[in-house]
């Protein structure tokens, strides 16, 4: 975790693909609700970047797009609803689902905050960021992120695993920024609108083990997209 503004868990089974894929469908079907024209919406486009990169078979890409721009006779509304609380010692975390059953997720939501504590809206999203979040590698020799950020127009970076960059930009700005910053030497993994923490908490490796548990648990249910955590290191 750390720099990043999500849990990060390993995937390495079929049955933990497959959690991958029906999150990336939701996310599918509710972008395609403003058309399946990815040349006229950005937001269907970047996701369906994500897919291609998680590779998500592509007929399994065409059906999600079809079903949420209704032009399939089967179809499910899924609605998008953010949660907030802490994380055992008072780590913040803000949580956000898409659901087809609000009152299941609730249930849900609560008897996973057991271990810490539910909040209500706005109890810590005033400790995050609401940002563009932009993940991408150098694929040119000596391509230099700080140079990229300037020239592509992101407000802010820093250094990822593995090699990668994080961008942040304004949320306005996050498609503009995603679509130049390969012409500057970075290929983009994923783009998309997230929190970014801005007192993160510090914690010992006890303490963080205990945290780090709790927050696999959350993201590891069917209605959960994305978990943002105030955590540091």
């Amino acid at each position: 975790m750390g720099a990043q503004w999500k849990t990060k868990i390993k995937e390495t089974t079929a049955a933990a693909k497959g959690r991958i894929f029906t999150k990336l469908a939701k996310e599918l079907m509710v972008a395609a609700r403003a058309g399946a024209d990815l040349d006229m919406n950005s937001k269907l486009r970047m996701v369906v970047e994500q897919a291609k990169k998680a590779s998500m078979p592509k007929d399994t890409i065409e059906r999600a797009i079809k079903k949420g721009a209704g032009l399939l006779d089967e179809g499910v509304t899924y609605e998008k609803v953010v949660y907030e609380g802490f994380a055992p010692h008072r780590v913040p975390v803000i949580v956000e689902c898409l659901t087809d059953n609000v009152n299941r997720t609730v249930t849900n939501i609560r008897m996973l905050f057991r271990k810490g504590q539910l909040g209500t809206s706005g109890s810590v999203a005033w400790d995050f960021d609401h940002l563009g979040m932009i993940e991408a590698s150098p694929q040119t020799p000596g391509a230099d992120p700080e140079t990229a950020a300037i020239e592509a127009g992101a407000s802010d970076l820093e250094a990822g695993e593995n090699g990668v960059t994080l961008f942040y930009t304004a949320p306005a700005d996050l498609d503009a920024v995603a679509r130049a910053l390969p012409a500057h030497g970075f290929t983009v993994h994923s783009a998309q609108l997230g929190y970014r923490p801005k007192n993160p908490v510090t914690l010992g490796d006890a303490e963080r083990a205990e945290v780090e548990a709790f927050l696999e648990a959350v993201d590891a249910d069917d209605d959960v997209q994305n978990v943002y955590v105030g955590l540091a290191g």
